[in-house]
């Protein structure tokens, strides 16, 4: 390189007094801060596996046996984990997830609760009622997309549907929800045993049941 109102040649310099500046940057120094950040990745992976099971749970997509039992295991993994990171900076879960900036509700109801949304809660059976009216919206929408559609079919789990979300006070009053399940109640009262539903009613009837069970998610969440 040249400097241009000489012509001399520049001799690209480094500051050879600051070796420090040329060092590669490690999160660690040694085995024990290395060991350390480990741990704290750990719980930071089984926080977010326990959100995808949430998820997976609310969608349907694994059993109640199978969610059951994978979330009791991912609350045991996350508190003997946590246990390793545990200091000043992070005295609980809850201040770990805030400065890691965790998006992971579902996850940080489970863990404040310490168990899995279908077992029995012992102050008011909020969590069971919660696992027992999303069963109930997937068990209808699925008796229908199956041609079950006859008064005899629907009606007790329906009934089931509206007295569970009425027993619940931490829902607002005005939920969507509810307006939509009386609706068919009223709609199955004035049939018989063996009256079915016709296309068009079955297809909003699982359009309701859906946009409800998600509304009911939202709600809770």
């Amino acid at each position: 390189m040249y400097s241009a109102g000489t012509g001399r040649r520049l001799e690209k310099r480094y500051d050879t007094n600051r070796p420090e500046l040329y060092e590669e940057v490690k999160l660690f120094r040694n085995a024990r801060e290395r060991e350390k950040y480990d741990n704290m990745a750990d719980v930071f992976a089984l926080i977010q596996t326990l959100q995808c099971l949430e998820k997976a749970y609310i969608k349907d997509a694994v059993t109640a046996k199978e969610y059951n039992d994978s979330c009791a295991k991912l609350l045991a993994q996350i508190t003997a984990a946590f246990n390793l990171v545990k200091s000043s900076t992070y005295p609980d879960i809850k201040s770990f997830m805030n400065g890691f900036y965790m998006d992971c509700p579902a996850a940080a109801q489970r863990i404040e609760e310490g168990k899995p949304i279908t077992v029995q809660d012992n102050q008011g059976n909020v969590s069971k009622s919660i696992a027992n009216v999303i069963s109930l919206y997937i068990t209808l929408c699925d008796k229908l997309q199956m041609d079950m559609k006859a008064k005899d079919e629907l009606y007790a789990d329906l009934k089931c549907l509206v007295d569970i979300l009425d027993r619940m006070s931490n829902l607002p009053p005005n939920f969507e929800g509810k307006e939509k399940a009386y609706k068919w109640v009223s709609e199955l009262d004035k049939m018989s045993a063996a009256d079915c539903l016709d296309e068009e009613q079955v297809r909003q009837m699982v359009f309701d049941l859906e946009s409800s069970r998600e509304a009911f998610v939202r709600t809770l969440g």
